[in-house]
């Protein structure tokens, strides 16, 4: 699927299995991998390990004060991008009890 969605010209992939995202990276080097919240990155050293890997842009855990975002955006050179409204999880971002209850996917 992601070989058809190069083809047809997407300009990104939002990914959440760092498996698949390096090989991504690998065989799409001009195609930009952007790490869902999923990866539940919420600390510069969890970004610093995605912009290692080759993301282009990290959607942080939308549990981060303000000054936390700052301090990622301020010390890494991925984008940055955060949800500001709304979310069907109740507990962290990512990990939500609402996909463990309807696909037992979460824990």
């Amino acid at each position: 699927m992601a070989i058809k969605a190069y083809e047809f010209g997407i300009d990104a992939i939002i990914v959440q299995d760092i498996g698949l995202a390096s090989i991504l990276i690998k065989n799409f080097p001009d195609l930009p991998i952007h790490a869902s919240t999923q990866m539940t990155c919420h600390n510069l050293s969890g970004a610093k390990i995605l912009e290692t890997a080759g993301f282009k842009r990290i959607v942080l855990s939308r549990e981060l004060s303000l000054s936390e975002i700052e301090y990622i955006t301020t010390n890494t050179s991925c984008e940055i991008e955060v949800f500001v409204h709304g979310a069907l999880c109740i507990s962290y971002s990512g990990q939500c009890l609402y996909s463990s209850l309807i696909g037992g996917r979460s824990r």
